[in-house]
């Protein structure tokens, strides 16, 4: 009998043990499958950056997504200073222009990484009219107006709003750009909102109101080098844009009103072609921008989802693809980087090492009546999205 009951106390003693390594291995498993759950969102983090001269705090975001993609964004200008992509052999590297201190975004400099507005591009002789009432903004590249006046969107402190949703992160921007501000007319009330997605997209979303009719034309200005490696040009980088015409532009960068067909010219990018092909040919156009400096004219079969432009950099494998509302892209191949803005590691910028993709609406629109609106108006919402997507090829 004594056997018998030290026979089924073994076997009790048995079950139980069997019970809770099963439990607990279940545990471990819900562990890693909360862990596997968890880094499947993109993260936010925020961290001090520092004071400008006036002594407005700074801050810095961080967007990280599960694939090696990061998004590094401070509240000066709502500028791009990192953007962290993985090549093909799975390194990720930054594919931005960018610097290493808050002191070099103060200085100034072509605009790197920022927000633009009121109006990105150019304003000739700074002056335009609405129902008849003639402004006249900062003339900041005499005798025109460029990007907002001398101090656009890229030089003013933004507001931040962290934003969480599901797997997504999202850093929202907020600007009040006050009346007759650098000669623009309407209190402005401006958000930009920047999204990482788990799929490698960076999403950047404007929106406006005014309270008197005024001229919207918003942008970004990051410089581009898929390469990773800014000790080199941007000029072996394979082009697409789907596009058949430019805005044809004259010395001063100032639209002549035409939209010019890009057949057999250098500014045909209908098939891949790089950079470095014909930037150097014999073009009446190339030469007034010192290279290509020109808003090309978007075929949007579907605004926001068909594929506009793309960027390939063969060492590296990347591919960046952009997706836009916007009826036009300013390509801008650096013509003006002249080996004076300190790289983050050793060295400079040298000319061409970066490259711009701004999706906006023509240049020079409020006094071009042919050219799309850039009209806002008191209960009018300005919305328009660009989506920046990595991949590997």
């Amino acid at each position: 009998m004594n056997v018998l009951k030290r026979e089924v106390f073994r076997l009790v003693i048995i079950s139980l043990t069997f019970f809770m390594v099963q439990c607990k291995s279940r545990q471990a498993i819900n562990k890693d499958i909360l862990k596997q759950h968890l880094s499947t969102e993109v993260t936010i983090e925020k961290v001090p950056y520092g004071m400008t001269p006036n002594g407005d705090k700074i801050n810095s975001y961080k967007l990280k997504n599960k694939n090696g993609m990061e998004v590094g964004i401070i509240t000066l200008g709502g500028i791009i200073t990192d953007l962290i992509v993985p090549n093909k052999e799975g390194i990720s590297e930054n594919v931005v222009i960018g610097f290493n201190s808050l002191e070099e975004y103060l200085k100034p400099n072509p605009y790197v990484g920022a927000i633009i507005g009121r109006y990105g591009n150019r304003i000739a002789n700074g002056k335009f009219s609405i129902d008849g009432n003639e402004y006249q903004l900062t003339l900041n590249r005499p005798p025109h107006s460029l990007h907002g006046g001398e101090y656009g969107f890229n030089r003013v402190v933004w507001k931040e709003n962290e934003v969480k949703s599901g797997a997504v992160a999202s850093l929202k921007l907020s600007y009040l750009s006050k009346d007759m501000e650098e000669g623009y007319p309407g209190n402005l009330q401006v958000f930009v909102t920047y999204t990482l997605t788990q799929e490698n997209q960076l999403e950047v979303f404007y929106e406006a109101t005014t309270d008197k009719k005024t001229v919207v034309n918003l942008t970004q200005h990051s410089y581009f080098n898929l390469s990773g490696d800014f000790s080199k040009t941007i000029l072996d980088h394979e082009i697409t844009l789907n596009s058949d015409k430019i805005v044809a532009i004259n010395d001063n960068g100032i639209p002549t009103g035409k939209l010019e067909d890009l057949t057999h010219t250098p500014f045909d990018f209908r098939t891949p072609k790089t950079l470095g092909k014909d930037i150097e040919v014999k073009n009446e156009q190339l030469k007034r921008g010192n290279g290509y400096d020109h808003c090309w004219v978007l075929n949007n079969a579907e605004k926001g989802k068909t594929v506009t432009a793309t960027a390939y950099d063969k060492t590296s494998g990347r591919l960046m693809e952009i997706t836009t509302y916007e009826p036009g892209i300013q390509l801008y191949t650096g013509n003006f980087l002249k080996g004076n803005l300190p790289m983050r590691e050793e060295g400079f910028y040298e000319h061409r090492t970066g490259f711009c993709f701004e999706t906006q609406h023509y240049p020079d629109s409020p006094n071009q009546k042919d050219f799309p609106t850039t009209v806002l108006r008191p209960g009018e919402n300005y919305k328009t999205k660009t989506t920046f997507k990595f991949s590997i090829k």
